[in-house]
């Protein structure tokens, strides 16, 4: 079986080199990373695609994507990318490829609740991935009401697989998240919890894991870096900043907090003791909601006082820490290109999309120039990206 992977930001690009190694070892596989206004740095890149099979990880257009396809007649292309992205290539990009490729995509991390418009935008794939018997089930009842799409399929997150030893350790890692929380003095808010628990407890090594540093990009705008936002409030806590896999900082970790991430799984699989911050809500625009009946819901006082928390067995079972042998991606995939089928229908295909299809094609095919072109150039592609996010 050969197999095209792309990608588009630096969290897609780590989850599709993690299910390229998912597939069996004869398998001939590719992985290329789409040019688009949200690439990673060749830092990023490098870091991304660390101890898995993936070697030189070239960033392409669009036409020299189409052109990587056409040369590969891949039996299936992973389009692991953002929303309008995989629709645009799926259903323009790659549009009369012979024979079709089986088209695979779905969603790097934690996708409770599911979304119409996650679905929406992914119609046009034969195989959605996701990874808890929870959001199988979400999306299959999504995927009933509206149409369209394929088949939904079940895989490990790539973090929860090869789990590191925990050594143990007097650090705790408080984990970043670009969306939330949105507002300014909600992180700042935090700052200051993690200022106080880092002056209370000497002993303790207080990091902020960043996604990305101030001038790299990322899957999602970060309007209030912390890094920047520390500064401006002149905290003088003995708090550090750092990048790097988030497994070397759990390593020596005794605790762990966030508002949102997919991290935190990454520390209950590590038994690190954690928090998952209620105070801005837990709800959807959260990204927190699954964390409801965890056991692991804490505050900003708390986080102030070292209360670490460790969550429900039973809660664990039904989001993300199914057996091993619960994911049955790589069967689906078979059995897609082995098999007959029915091409997946997109539920964007119509009149009706065409302006906006146009207007995300653009974002994988916006050259390099362009961003450094004149004011008014960068203002027509500044409005695009705005109309994305």
């Amino acid at each position: 079986m050969k197999v095209l992977a792309l990608a588009d930001s630096d969290s897609y690009l780590k989850w599709a080199a993690s299910l390229l190694d998912d597939l069996p070892p004869d398998c001939v596989t590719e992985l290329a990373v789409v040019r688009t206004p949200i690439t990673p740095s060749a830092e990023q890149i490098a870091a991304a695609v660390a101890g898995t099979r993936a070697s030189a990880v070239p960033v392409l257009s669009a036409r020299a994507l189409r052109r990587a396809a056409e040369r590969l007649r891949p039996d299936a292309i992973l389009v692991a990318c953002t929303g309008p992205v995989v629709d645009v290539l799926v259903a323009e990009v790659f549009d009369g490829l012979r024979p079709r490729p089986v088209f695979v995509t779905g969603l790097p991390g934690i996708s409770v609740p599911a979304t119409e418009k996650a679905w929406l935008y992914r119609s046009g794939c034969d195989l959605f991935v996701v990874h808890s018997g929870r959001e199988v089930a979400e999306f299959g009842e999504l995927a009933a009401t509206l149409g369209g799409g394929g088949a939904v399929g079940l895989a490990r997150l790539p973090f929860l697989r090869d789990v590191p030893a925990v050594e143990g350790g007097n650090r705790v890692v408080f984990a970043t998240q670009a969306k939330v929380p949105r507002r300014r003095e909600d992180r700042e808010s935090i700052l200051r919890a993690l200022d106080r628990l880092a002056v209370s407890r000497p002993d303790l090594d207080v990091v902020v894991k960043l996604r990305a540093l101030e001038d790299e990009r990322q899957t999602h705008n970060e309007r209030h870096h912390y890094e920047r936002l520390w500064r401006e409030l002149g905290l003088t806590g003995p708090v550090r900043f750092a990048a790097g896999p988030m497994h070397e900082h759990l390593a020596s970790s005794a605790g762990f907090v966030t508002v949102s991430s997919t991290a935190a799984l990454e520390a209950i699989a590590q038994d690190v003791p954690l928090l998952v911050l209620s105070d801005f809500g837990v709800n959807a625009e959260m990204i927190n909601l699954v964390f409801e009946g965890s056991g692991v819901l804490g505050t900003l006082d708390d986080l102030a006082r070292g209360a670490f928390m460790t969550p429900s067995p039973e809660w664990c079972v039904q989001n993300y820490f199914h057996p091993q042998g619960g994911s049955d991606w790589v069967a689906l995939l078979t059995a897609l290109v082995i098999g007959p089928r029915t091409p997946a229908r997109s539920l964007l295909d119509g009149a009706e999309h065409v302006a906006a299809r146009r207007r995300a094609r653009l974002r994988v095919e916006i050259p390099p120039k362009m961003l450094r072109a004149g004011y008014r150039a960068k203002r027509r592609v500044r409005r695009y990206i705005r109309a994305l996010t």
